[in-house]
C-alpha cells in the first residue's frame, strides 16, 4: 500500500467510521523473508506512537514490503537470498527489489530501536556521542534537522563510517548499506519519516513526531550497534 492509497483509504474509512477495517487480516505472501515479531505490544509506545499507527505500520506496511520483495525475488529467480547481499549490490537489482528490500531491512532495524521502557544513555554512550557531536543535545539537534529536512519520504540515520559517527538521511527506502545510497556506512540508529509512520497522530507535524521519538529510543540497542560497528 503506497502513501496515496493509504491516506485515501484511511480518510475514507475514518469518515465511514470503519478505521478498524484497515488492519483486518493482512495478506501474507510466503517466500524467503517473513515479518518479524515485535518485542512489545502495538499500544506499548503510547502516547508517543499510537497503537493504530503501530499496527498498520507493522502488519500492513512492513508486510507489504516483504510480500513485494518475496514476489520480485521469485520472479527474478533469486534463490537463497541474503538481505545484506541484496543491499550491498542493490544497484544491480530492479527498482522493485531495491525499494522493498530496503523497506524490509529498514523496518526490521527500526523496530529494535524502539522501547516502551527507555533507559538513560550509559556513560560510555554519552561519551561517544559527545566526542562525535560536541554534546548529546547537539547530536539530537543535528539528527532532528536531518529528519525534518528530508524532503518527502525517507529515513534519518546515525551511522558509522571511517571510524566516526555521522548523521545523514536517505530518500524512500534507501539506507547506508546500499551501494547506491547517497550516504554509506553501518547504521546504528534510524528514524522512519515516511508519513505512514506518524500521520494518524501527528498529521503534517513531522517535528512533533521526531520530538516524541526521543522518548522511546532504545539506547542500549544503539550502544550495541555502535560496538558492532567497531567504535
Amino acid at each position: 500500500m503506497n502513501r496515496n492509497t493509504f491516506l485515501k483509504a484511511f480518510f475514507g474509512a475514518m469518515a465511514a467510521g470503519k478505521v478498524s477495517e484497515l488492519v483486518a487480516k493482512p495478506v501474507v505472501i510466503e517466500g524467503a523473508f517473513s515479518l518479524p515479531k515485535l518485542s512489545f505490544a502495538y499500544s506499548a509506545l503510547e502516547p508517543h506512537i499510537d497503537a493504530l499507527t503501530m499496527e498498520i505500520h507493522h502488519s500492513k506496511h512492513h508486510q507489504a514490503y516483504i510480500n513485494n520483495l518475496n514476489k520480485a525475488l521469485e520472479e527474478a529467480k533469486v534463490t537463497n537470498p541474503s538481505i545484506t547481499d541484496i543491499l550491498a549490490n542493490v544497484s544491480k537489482q530492479s527498482g522493485t527489489i531495491r525499494n522493498n528490500a530496503g523497506g524490509h531491512w529498514n523496518h526490521t532495524f527500526f523496530w529494535e530501536l524502539l522501547s516502551p521502557n527507555q533507559k538513560p544513555m550509559s556513560a560510555a554512550l554519552t561519551e561517544k556521542i559527545t566526542q562525535a557531536f560536541g554534546s548529546v543535545d547537539k547530536f539530537k539537534t543535528d539528527f532532528t534537522t536531518a529528519a525534518t529536512s528530508r524532503f518527502g519520504s525517507g529515513w534519518a540515520w546515525l551511522y558509522a563510517e571511517g571510524g566516526k559517527l555521522k548523521i545523514g538521511s536517505t530518500p524512500n527506502q534507501d539506507n547506508p548499506l546500499m551501494d547506491a545510497s547517497p550516504i554509506k556506512g553501518t547504521p546504528v540508529l534510524a528514524l522512519d519519516v515516511w508519513e505512514h509512520a506518524y500521520y494518524l497522530k501527528y498529521q503534517n507535524k513531522r517535528p512533533d513526531y521526531i520530538k516524541a521519538f526521543w522518548n522511546i529510543v532504545n539506547w542500549e540497542k544503539v550502544e550495541e550497534n555502535i560496538k558492532k560497528a567497531g567504535l
